[in-house]
């Protein structure tokens, strides 16, 4: 039997570069993605780690010249042609290279990039933690491999994270995808548990890991994550997960008990600092419900400037006009000029929303409600008087009669009825009086009965009078609303009108945070700036507005007492009823006005069928197939998400008349299913003009910040 030949390999030769040509038989010819400079780097930290692949030049008679071509390693020779040229590595320097003659040089370029194996993802991963743990910093490994620290941050994160899930990858079972999603938790005990749940489940997309791992967490934009901030919930032993990989905003605070008592506790000292000003009564809460104002008297606070503050604050406004003149045409501000507009609206700003101050006479029978607004920033409403802490007040026409406490508490039908009652038995019905005692010297009161009888006259004449003067009728229904909406009182006008702000016993998630909730506060609190601060001032206030502003105060206090409430206990079909037919005159859209179908708000409180109807309608069949195998938690989840700016509204909120095909529009494709269209659903309805005061640059500002 023969022997087996052996493989002879090629000598390898030092030569010099200025020795070195790049053959045309090099099969690279692309150069797009080729990166010569940091392969010249990594050359001149590490030296060469792979000799080049030569073949000798040969002259007419077949000898050698002295020269060598390389057909394999171009990107190698181009990089040393670079050092060369940036005279940090000589000419003459030797090059490892191996000398071969047989065979094609095209041969020996494409083996070349073709037989090597790119390294796996996980390897680099693992090498990058070998040489932290060798002692090389974040910074120092990003240099070294021309890559960003960041980068280096996130494949350390991935190297870090359980062996049974860096197992699954290696073998395939993981893509680098879900691998990124698990790495969102450092709790190798949860990452493993969510992974063998979703072995069991049909849906392993990243966002479903990402959260499951985040469930229960409480995301560092939630409002009281920026109320007590990071730095205060890590210092109390808070553990913060932070994805590296995607906007996180911020992360997610794992210990939501911890982050309660830390609001708690931070509330807790600012209701103190408020309550040492002398209130009555303070009450904080992270967040009030909608109307926890409604029927309380507001009192009407001040805020009035030292002439030396007035000085300074007419300078910065003299300022501002004068820039904004200079510069009001310009298409674009000089830095300089930018800056100091921004300073100078900071410092009118904050002129302008100090807390008022109040009569220390009012201040020891009112209260403060101290919470925490959507941005996380403290909230404080000074300057609320319950009725029961309403001052005594004396009958005017008997002095001798004993004090009551001036209430708010509307008037019952009922009590209504039998008023009106009575005022027509005096009115249709009255007895003969009594014979009139001889007059006493001086003039004495008129007699009761007299004066209801002459008031009685007076009443019908005025109302025949009112019922042919429009404006003045009008002008009448809107003081009588103001001073129930604004006042608090319905006893300085003779007016019967009822004017009720519905509250809300039965409290939605978030509605105080709706964009309709904001404006409707940004709106009246601009009301309220310009109404006069007592009752009795408010018929000549009235009087003085023109008819565009009386009619839009008119439509903000109509529009304070609409109920429609679905209450299961009251029962008003016609009520109900009239709501949609005033929906549909002002063209309400709730999915305009900010409603979106979230697991909160309806499809984790309805069955399954409900999902499945609601994504069928808005996304089409086939996107509700998609959804129809898991059970409930994951398929709400799911169905928000296929939701999201779809416009589609439960049967309760759409307003009969409007585009139906708009409130259910299925997708153009299929393949759209898992698709989000973007809509702006946060805006606030503008304020009319006249309600910006010229004079006040804050109202029109703090408008645009809601």
């Amino acid at each position: 039997m023969a022997a087996t030949q052996k493989i002879v390999l090629n000598p390898s030769r030092d030569i010099p570069f200025n020795k070195l040509v790049l053959s045309q038989a090099n099969v690279r010819r692309v150069k797009a993605g080729v990166s010569i400079e940091a392969l010249a780097e990594s050359i001149a930290r590490r030296s060469l780690l792979q000799s080049l692949s030569v073949r000798p030049v040969l002259d007419a008679d077949g000898s050698e010249t002295g020269v060598f071509e390389v057909p394999a390693g171009g990107r190698r020779f181009r990089a040393l042609e670079l050092l060369v040229r940036q005279k940090r590595l000589a000419r003459t320097a030797p090059i490892p290279c191996i000398v071969k003659t047989d065979g094609l040089a095209e041969e020996d370029s494409l083996a070349e990039n073709t037989d090597r194996e790119a390294l796996h993802p996980l390897d680099q991963f693992r090498a990058f933690q070998t040489l932290r743990a060798k002692g090389q910093g974040e910074e120092e490994i990003a240099a070294a491999f021309g890559v960003t620290a960041p980068v280096v941050r996130q494949r350390l994160k991935l190297a870090a994270a359980s062996p049974v899930l860096l197992d699954a990858y290696a073998e395939g079972a993981m893509t680098l995808d879900q691998l990124i999603a698990f790495c969102v938790s450092d709790d190798h005990a949860r990452q493993e548990q969510v992974w063998a749940t979703i072995q069991r489940g049909w849906n392993k997309e990243p966002h479903i890991i990402r959260r499951m791992l985040t469930e229960g967490a409480v995301r560092a934009s939630d409002r009281r994550a920026r109320f007590v901030g990071t730095e205060a919930y890590e210092a109390a032993g808070g553990i913060v997960m932070r994805d590296l990989f995607q906007d996180d905003d911020g992360g997610w605070f794992q210990d939501p008990a911890l982050l309660d008592r830390l609001v708690a506790e931070r509330l807790g000292r600012e209701a103190d600092a408020v309550r040492a000003e002398g209130w009555k009564w303070v009450e904080a809460t992270p967040d009030f419900p909608y109307g926890h104002r409604h029927g309380l008297r507001p009192l009407p606070g001040t805020n009035p400037l030292t002439e030396a503050e007035q000085a300074e604050f007419d300078a910065l406004k003299g300022e501002y006009d004068a820039l904004e003149e200079q510069y009001g045409e310009a298409d674009e501000l000089p830095e300089a000029v930018e800056a100091r507009l921004t300073e100078i609206e900071a410092a009118i700003e904050a002129f302008q929303n100090r807390p008022p101050k109040f009569d220390p006479a009012d201040i020891v029978r009112a209260g403060v409600f101290v919470s925490i607004d959507r941005d996380g920033a403290l909230r404080v409403e000074r300057g609320y008087v319950r009725p029961e802490d309403e001052p005594a007040v004396a009958a005017p026409d008997d002095p001798d009669h004993a004090a009551e406490p001036a209430s708010t508490v509307p008037e019952t039908d009922r009590d209504q009825s039998a008023r009106e009652a009575r005022s027509t038995t005096t009115i249709t019905g009255a007895e003969p009086s009594a014979e009139a005692p001889e007059e006493d010297e001086g003039l004495k009161p008129l007699p009761e009965r007299l004066m209801t009888e002459l008031t009685a006259h007076r009443t019908l004449a005025l109302r025949e009078a009112l019922g042919n003067d429009w404006d003045t009728a009008f002008l009448a229904v809107l003081h009588a609303l103001c001073l129930r909406l604004f006042y608090r009182s319905a006893a300085d006008t003779c007016l019967e009108i009822e004017a009720k702000s519905a509250g809300f016993g039965t409290q939605a998630p978030g509605l105080n945070d709706t964009a309709s909730a904001r404006a409707i506060d940004v709106r009246h609190e601009a009301w309220v700036k310009q109404l006069p601060a007592t009752s009795g001032e408010l018929w000549g206030a009235l009087v003085g507005f023109d008819t565009d502003t009386r009619a839009a105060l008119f439509a903000h206090c109509a529009a304070l007492t609409i109920n429609a409430l679905h209450e299961p206990w009251n029962r008003r079909p016609g009520a109900l009823a009239h709501a949609d037919r005033l929906a549909q005159a002002v063209g309400l859209d709730m999915a305009a006005a900010g409603w979106a179908p979230t697991v909160e708000t309806y499809l984790g409180r309805v069955p399954k069928a409900r999902i499945l109807e609601a994504v069928r309608e808005a996304k089409g069949e086939h996107a509700a197939q998609l959804i129809d195998h898991p059970k409930k938690p994951e398929m709400a989840q799911e169905a928000e998400r296929l939701l999201a700016g779809t416009g589609w509204l439960p049967e309760p909120l759409r307003t009969p008349g409007l585009l139906e095909a708009a409130a259910v529009a299925p997708a153009a494709s299929d393949d759209e299913a898992g698709g989000t269209v973007d809509g702006d659903t946060d805006a606030i309805t503008a304020l009319p003009a006249f309600l910006i005061d010229a004079e006040d640059p804050a109202v029109p500002q703090a408008i645009a910040a809601e």
